[in-house]
């Protein structure tokens, strides 16, 4: 009988020992949201410090990749470490960089117990911050929320397995499946919720890639524009196989603010490339494809995984929105869904594939869905 007491004692914390990991875990992850965008080339990590049950420190990867989260949380949590738990959203970096090793600051710092959510791919650690941790006395579990650590670093695995960037594509469309009315009319599509979102999700990405097509059909300036959200706008791409952007763009106008950058071909004159670098624009020349004809796409995304972005938001241009599928360079999918059809002689999401060819795909799963004022949003993302 009393073994069995102690038995049911002995579960009893040990349930809620793990609710506690999971609950600190949760934390940790959401605090590492906090810098999607804002931490390329580095990954947006999270970390907790909990001594006792109580938290005594928090960080996440600050602006530009630096400090990392770890350390930051050392700071917050100072002589309080010693002896404490460390959650951390991605294994701890084992290298010297542009700042030292984590795990120097982690083994100096006291701390007893290490929970990380998942190796890191990087062949520079794969696996030895969590072994040197082992080596130095302090206990390393591995694995607590590595599927949701998986989808908040997806950009930084992507970049460093395939040299590209991960894909989210946005597409914004009709009940019948329309992104614009005939002859690139405006008209809206969603309502103010949706666009919210969207712009959420802009600032939660490095870079944001259109047409030149949708440049010069809308003229748009592809910031964040929510209220005090406007130094998260990211990146603007352009894909100009011509260099036909116009000079008077809103692009071009605020290059020296937000940055821009313009993908072109090797083939685009150099007077036309000179005027958009003296106005604050960045132009960068890849490979061009003969068929189809247009800008490669995987060469463009190397190109810009070069430069340190590893989130990539696609927003403009059916055509544009076709040629990543074609090529199967979509990750992920933020499709919106308006009420209202626009009817014959709408331009539609993909050109001339069908949606159902993502939507139906067995590729890709549905993630989440949520209802947006009088939208919907479906978040699709790769099966495997």
């Amino acid at each position: 009988m009393i073994f069995r007491i102690l038995e049911d004692q002995y579960g009893q914390k040990l349930k809620e020992a793990k609710a506690a990991d999971r609950r600190f875990m949760q934390l940790a992850h959401s605090l590492g949201r906090r810098g999607l965008g804002r931490t390329w080339p580095n990954p947006a990590v999270g970390a907790v410090v909990v001594k006792d049950g109580v938290i005594v420190g928090r960080g996440w990867t600050q602006p530009g990749g630096r400090p990392h989260a770890e350390p930051e949380a050392l700071r917050r949590a100072g002589e309080a470490a010693r002896g404490a738990t460390l959650y951390v959203t991605l294994e701890p970096c084992s290298h010297f960089g542009k700042s030292p090793p984590c795990v120097d600051a982690v083994i100096a710092s006291g701390i007893a117990r290490v929970v990380s959510a998942i190796e890191d791919p990087n062949p520079e650690v794969a696996g030895q911050g969590h072994a040197r941790l082992r080596a130095a006395g302090i206990t390393v579990d591995v694995g607590l929320g590595a599927a949701e650590a998986a989808r908040d670093h997806a950009g930084h695995f992507r970049r460093i397995r395939d040299k590209r960037p991960h894909v989210i594509l946005k597409l914004a469309v009709s009940a019948d499946d329309k992104i614009g009315a005939a002859g690139h009319k405006p008209v809206a599509i969603t309502g103010e919720a949706a666009r919210t979102r969207v712009h959420q999700l802009r600032a939660q990405c490095d870079a944001i890639l259109v047409g030149i097509g949708t440049v010069l059909a809308d003229d748009p300036v592809q910031t964040c524009r929510l209220p005090g959200m406007e130094a998260r706008s990211p990146v603007r791409v352009v894909l100009d196989r011509a260099l036909r952007l116009p000079g008077d763009s809103k692009l071009v106008h605020s290059a020296r603010q937000t940055p821009l950058w313009v993908m072109t071909s090797d083939f685009a004159e150099a007077p036309a490339a000179m005027k958009l670098g003296a106005a604050g624009a960045q132009v960068m020349r890849v490979a061009d494809m003969a068929q189809p004809p247009g800008l490669d796409l995987l060469a463009v995304l190397h190109a810009l995984s070069g430069k340190g972005i590893t989130r990539l938001m696609v927003e403009g241009g059916s055509r544009v929105a076709s040629s990543f599928v074609a090529a199967n360079l979509v990750d992920e999918i933020w499709l919106l869904r308006g009420p209202d059809s626009i009817g014959a002689g709408g331009i539609p999401a993909l050109d001339a594939l069908p949606l159902s060819s993502l939507t139906g795909s067995p590729a890709f799963k549905t993630r989440a869905s949520e209802t947006l004022g009088k939208d919907t949003l479906t978040i699709y993302e790769r099966a495997t």
